[in-house]
């Protein structure tokens, strides 16, 4: 033990004599520091390199021998070779599983998570005669497909808890096929963030597209669908690209999310045929938003001044867009003698549409319209159409005509004629 401790302590008391003797050389004197340190420095980094390639050379010269020293060792690197090459070739076989699967390695862990978000976030747009799906970019804005809206001033945003609100705004652009709806409140947890930089797909990179199939002919959550990224197209005829993909989509799910396997935006539903779909590019949508506008949404546009039948359109008008309050202003004193705001509006929670047929006179009164109209309810996550006619009777009253007196009933199963008589 003696004799290693003297041995160490020989070494030690070696090294740094030679390392005072190193610094010495190299600070003194000391004009010449910074030559010497320039010197020194490179001819360490050769020395450094010059054994580093003998060592190599050395070693690739052992490696050569090995097999030949023995027969023992020739069938050891026999074994060796195998499961160098085995295990080489999985590792690409590996890396090329992990590209087809989820685009890139840096996506390989990301993607918890992804389909419950969607399934959380991806909310039903009921406009009138169409349905489509749509997702939030802010708090408060929805992204949906302008066809979705096409025509409807009051759309219906139904969110996966079964609750639905009004959009109170609505802006878009026609041509790109992109509107965004504007609500009360605000949803964070629910935002899917417009990308502000140009996106770049790998090839059969896989995406998610997720929007709620057949809209609400059936029950159930949004629907998630996978599959690989196609190609991108544009048109001199379309003021957005789009990105191709396998994925097939159906009717309903216009206006959904395209998201890759992290679950960021990429793109929008848009189209789909025999299997290959077409979605908006998200990064198109991003630069096209300040540009949106009002200009081709169809504003609600009633006077009950008119006549008691503009009046009786209007009534139901507001209440399709859930504008409560104007339609309860439609009621005469003497109907509000029997009902009150909160009693009234409850009549009408699950009411999400209003089709309005027939608003008119009523024969040779001056008074009374006749009406014909349909309702789309929402109960227990399905829609039931209810068909009703009947008549108004209306009262002039502060400059309009105001509901006095129903007579209106329930038709069960109409036939086609009912609706063109």
């Amino acid at each position: 033990m003696r004799k290693l401790s003297g041995k160490i302590e020989k070494v030690v008391s070696e090294f740094w004599k030679r390392f005072k003797t190193y610094i010495k050389h190299l600070l003194l004197p000391l004009y010449l520091f910074p030559l010497k340190l320039l010197t020194y420095s490179f001819y360490y980094l050769l020395k450094f390199l010059f054994k580093l390639i003998v060592a190599f050379l050395g070693l690739i010269l052992d490696c050569i021998r090995y097999p030949f020293s023995s027969f023992k060792n020739f069938l050891k690197s026999i074994v060796y070779i195998a499961v160098f090459v085995y295990l080489f070739f999985s590792l690409l076989v590996i890396g090329d599983y992990i590209k087809r699967q989820y685009g890139s390695f840096n996506k390989l862990f990301c993607g918890t998570g992804v389909s419950s978000k969607l399934k959380k976030s991806v909310v039903r747009i009921v406009g009138g005669n169409m349905e489509g799906s749509g997702f939030f970019i802010s708090d408060n804005q929805i992204l949906t497909n302008f066809h979705v809206i096409d025509g409807e001033p009051s759309p219906k945003i139904i969110f996966p808890d079964g609750s639905f609100v009004t959009s109170t705004k609505i802006i878009g652009d026609k041509d790109a096929d992109l509107a965004l709806l504007f609500i009360d409140g605000g949803y964070p947890d629910l935002v899917y963030p417009l990308p502000h930089f140009q996106i770049n797909f790998s090839d059969n990179e896989p995406l998610i597209s997720a929007g709620y199939a057949l809209g609400t002919d059936i029950k159930g959550d949004a629907t998630i669908v996978r599959g690989n990224f196609v190609d991108y197209r544009t048109s001199k005829y379309s003021p957005v690209g789009y990105i191709q993909t396998n994925i097939s989509l159906v009717a309903g799910m216009s206006g959904g999310p395209l998201v890759d396997q992290c679950g960021s935006l990429v793109g929008v539903n848009t189209m789909g045929l025999a299997g290959l779909s077409l979605f908006i590019g998200a990064t198109d949508v991003s630069a096209l938003f300040p540009n949106f506008t009002e200009e081709e949404i169809v504003k609600i546009e009633v006077d009950p001044s008119i006549s008691p039948e503009d009046a009786v359109y209007a009534f139901y008008t507001y209440l399709k867009a859930r504008r409560m309050q104007d339609g309860f202003n439609l009621l005469s004193k003497k109907y509000l003698e029997k009902t009150n705001f909160e009693e009234w509006t409850n009549r009408f929670t699950n009411i999400l549409d209003v089709e309005i047929y027939i608003s008119e006179r009523f024969k040779k009164t001056k008074d009374t319209a006749f009406v014909k109209f349909s309702t789309k309810n929402w109960v227990d996550g399905e829609i039931e159409m209810h068909y009703y006619e009947g008549t108004w009777k209306t009262v002039w009253e502060e400059g309009v005509y105001k509901m006095l007196q129903s007579k209106i009933k329930e038709v069960n199963e109409p036939e086609w004629e009912w609706f063109y008589e």
